[in-house]
């Protein structure tokens, strides 16, 4: 079972202290906001960053703060300006670079694969590369095959490379500061549904540990692991299962690499059920990857029934609906979650109005 603490925070610690939510983007507004005032070494640099839509808001308000020499706009080059940001962090600067999509992100590969991630190791500890990269992800409003990719596991099999993915706001926020505040390489991983999610967030700055997943929410039947966006979506699956009769714990890793597997195995281990949602392809993804720890991880004599759900394994379709038969939904993730409870029992079918999620329904796009 989870312990308080690894429960999303749903309001302040203190009683008499008023509840405070924030959008995923306003947190991470914050976040840039009160680590460039406390520590002038850290800048913000990108294509648009300075634009009036400000990356769907994230950086509205900082130019006007900080000045152009900490937050500018650069050219449409991702391999040289990952350089730039690389050798800043070298020199002793903390750069948050901002990817807007990750599609793009393998123009940059070689300099954060073979710059970024092993520098510290080649120069014996010497050099240290405290950078952030924000790369987002995401569905919607038809952006197709070029536009839509979720490439986090290409990245998370680099070793110096850490991945994070925060599903909320609050951890949006804490994650950002521990980014930031850390010494080695982070690729910060925002869907853009997630965007105008709402959430509890304190005001004072704070860091989430990178490295710890979170029990969102407990149950004995099954353990679904959600990555990124999916945590929500599985959130509303649980609740779908409950009508069954289907109790189902929801954990939210948060960092992709290095990844919490002592949470999700202790988990897995007692509901003997274990279903992970990846935001991408299951191929050689980090649902592969959950799976196969996991199974390598049992003793004789222990079995856990694992299946995993990702992408459909083609390219990133255009139209809503082909995404809608693409993607991961509450409706089928919670036909499969069922089908490995109740798996004499396949003709159970979740009410459409049950799988209806408000987010899908705001965010506003087209970034």
């Amino acid at each position: 079972m989870s312990s308080p603490s690894d429960i999303m925070p749903d309001g302040p610690d203190t009683p008499n202290e008023p509840a405070r939510t924030l959008s995923y983007v306003d947190a991470i507004r914050e976040a840039l906001d009160q680590e460039m005032t406390a520590d002038e070494r850290v800048f913000v640099m990108g294509l648009d960053v300075d634009d009036h839509k400000a990356i769907q808001g994230s950086t509205r308000g900082l130019l006007e703060k900080h000045g152009s020499d900490r937050i500018f706009t650069t050219p449409l080059s991702e391999d040289a300006m990952t350089g730039v940001a690389i050798g800043a962090a070298m020199a002793g600067l903390r750069p948050i670079h901002v990817h807007i999509r990750m599609d793009f992100l393998p123009l940059c590969a070689n300099q954060l694969i073979n710059m970024a991630a092993k520098s510290h190791y080649m120069f014996g500890g010497a050099v240290k590369v405290p950078m952030v990269v924000r790369s987002i992800i995401g569905k919607s409003w038809g952006q197709g095959p070029q536009h839509s990719q979720s490439l986090y596991s290409l990245f998370a099999h680099i070793p110096g490379l850490i991945i994070v993915a925060p599903s909320n706001a609050h951890d949006a926020k804490g994650c950002m500061i521990s980014a930031i505040r850390n010494d080695n390489p982070v690729l910060f991983v925002e869907h853009r549904m997630l965007y105008y999610t709402r959430a509890f967030v304190q005001e004072a700055p704070f860091e989430q540990t990178l490295g710890k997943a979170r029990v969102c929410a407990t149950g004995d039947d099954i353990t679904i692991v959600g990555i990124s966006n999916m945590v929500v979506e599985c959130l509303r699956v649980r609740e779908m299962l409950e009508h069954a009769g289907i109790s189902s714990e929801v954990i939210d890793p948060i960092s992709l690499a290095p990844l919490d597997m002592e949470t999700i195995l202790q988990s897995a281990r007692r509901t003997g059920r274990l279903l992970i949602v990846d935001n991408a392809w299951t191929s050689c993804g980090m649902s592969a990857e959950i799976a196969a720890r996991a199974v390598e991880s049992l003793h004789p004599g222990e079995h856990v029934a694992v299946q995993r759900m990702g992408f459909a394994p083609v390219t990133c379709p255009t139209t809503s609906s082909l995404e809608k038969v693409f993607y991961p939904s509450p409706t089928t993730i919670s036909q499969k979650a069922y089908a490995m409870v109740r798996p004499g029992n396949l003709g159970w079918q979740p009410k459409p109005e049950q799988a209806e999620l408000a987010y899908q329904k705001v965010f506003k796009g087209p970034f």
